[in-house]
């Protein structure tokens, strides 16, 4: 019961009308997208893999670095 009145409140008010606008205007612009190719995608994500491992052990360094100092300032 309380669920058809919201349904109906709803549907007066224009939500579903709205929701209905915004996901064609949203399909209406993925189409308009241009997709990667999946060469370019596997480059992309050879990129962000070999990045993310460069400033991981960066980060490892350095934390390993300043735990060493701190170590034999204590």
């Amino acid at each position: 019961m309380v669920l058809s009145v919201v349904f109906v409140l709803l549907a007066r008010a224009g939500y579903f009308l709205k929701i209905s606008a915004y996901w064609g205007e949203t399909m209406q612009e993925m189409r308009k997208c241009t997709w990667p190719t999946w060469d370019e995608l596997v480059g992309s994500t050879a990129v962000v893999v070999v990045a993310v491992g460069i400033i991981g052990g960066f980060t490892v360094g350095v934390d390993f670095l300043i735990s060493f100092i701190i170590s034999h300032i204590v």
